[in-house]
């Protein structure tokens, strides 16, 4: 397929997009037009992966959710390979694990390769989990044989490779592969392409195997200049990698944030003040889950460590985007209480929360158990209070 000169990445996205719908080399979902096409001939074009040495050596394989994809990830199943899947739009995390029931039929493991399959067979894979990725499979709109790759345009490809070698899950050795029909292979200028763009190293179509010989820099990391506020409200995990590498002494400066703020005075919201409780014995106490007595608007955080400051919390909760109400301080005891206003508001705490460090420690996160009144001195009736204490079974 010719390509027009001096256009942008936009320009084609929208050549691509018209010209497979013109030539109707689509199948459903239709139109194509701002999705990654699900062209037709996509099952043929993954099969080619069998022809790829490093499929064969491969034992943990990232593949995106995209329709035109699912035959890879069949395959990667039929393999006994460990299948990763991005979680839709970074919502809940990074990655699931799909996991086939016991003796699973090909039937079986074909809708495990589906998206319903993604949804009803997978189990999320935290940030502190050990994976080694072998293999990364993207979807693209167009890509170039020298391996230039566009997207269509909301960047969580170049951002899930990102995090990956944040988290130490990937490497620059890691071979990337893209799936796509012949007509999306077409000359991409070089100048079009940015720091946090991720090139390919094979190309399969319906006809060919493609060795790009990329020696283009794939990303080593977050660009955290490239990344607004906006973003960061909308993806949990990557706050929790931002807290991270903050820790580490990176700069995690975002595009729309002044640095200016970087340096400013650690005085916090009026809201969000300690309330420290009596002096205990400096054991760290578990944050149970939810109890049976129904939803609860305060978050407990546990596992703090000994020396944990009420003020490097304050901190990790404001740049998670998770600042509650108020806060209760039991750094004795190795936890803290946050009261949000609502439980919706609690449980997003929680997920935004999730694989947070202080210090040496990872800490525990769970909604708190309600206390219910017969648990209180005398049997009072009174609204329940937040209750850090192990669930146990009554008895």
């Amino acid at each position: 397929m010719e390509r027009r000169t001096g256009v942008s990445k936009q320009d084609i996205r929208e050549q691509i997009w018209d010209y497979m719908e013109s030539r109707n080399l689509a199948d459903f979902p239709r139109p194509v037009h701002h999705r990654i096409p699900n062209f037709k001939g996509s099952y043929l074009a993954c099969q080619n992966v069998r022809d790829l040495e490093v499929f064969a050596r491969t034992r943990e394989v990232k593949v995106d959710p995209d329709k035109p994809l699912e035959g890879i990830r069949l395959l990667a199943l039929q393999s006994k390979k460990t299948l990763l899947v991005p979680t839709p739009r970074l919502r809940t995390g990074l990655f699931n694990k799909i996991t086939p029931p016991p003796g699973a039929t090909k039937d079986v493991l074909r809708k495990c390769a589906t998206s319903q399959g993604v949804r009803n067979y997978s189990t999320p894979v935290g940030l502190d989990s050990r994976v080694l990725v072998d293999l990364v499979v993207v979807g693209s709109v167009a890509v170039s044989e020298k391996g230039w790759r566009i997207g269509k345009g909301e960047g969580y490809a170049d951002l899930e490779y990102a995090m990956m070698v944040s988290m130490g899950a990937v490497g620059p050795e890691t071979p990337v592969v893209t799936i796509v029909h012949d007509c999306q292979v077409i000359d991409i200028p070089e100048a079009l392409l940015e720091d946090h763009d991720l090139t390919v190293d094979y190309i399969l179509t319906p006809t060919r195997v493609i060795a790009t010989g990329c020696e283009r820099p794939k990303p080593t990391g977050i660009l955290w200049s490239k990344i607004s506020w906006e973003v960061m409200g909308k993806i949990p995990v990557l706050q929790s990698l931002r807290h991270r590498e903050k820790q580490a002494g990176k700069d995690v400066t975002l595009r729309d944030e002044p640095r200016r703020l970087l340096g400013a005075s650690s005085q916090q919201p009026a809201h969000l003040s300690a309330v420290r409780g009596p002096r205990d014995p400096p054991l760290p106490e578990p944050c149970p889950a939810q109890g049976e007595d129904g939803p609860t608007g305060t978050v407990c955080v546990g596992n703090l460590p000994r020396d944990a400051r009420v003020s490097e919390l304050k901190r990790a909760l404001r740049e998670l985007g998770a600042v509650p109400q108020r806060l209760t301080w039991q750094g004795p005891r190795g936890r803290a209480l946050l009261h949000y206003q609502a439980p919706a508001s609690a449980q997003q705490a929680v997920s935004r929360l999730q694989g947070l460090r202080l210090g040496a420690a990872t800490v525990t996160v769970a909604l708190a158990r309600r206390q219910r009144a017969s648990d209180l001195p005398g049997g009072r009736v009174q609204e329940p209070q937040a209750d850090c204490r192990p669930a146990v079974a009554d008895l």
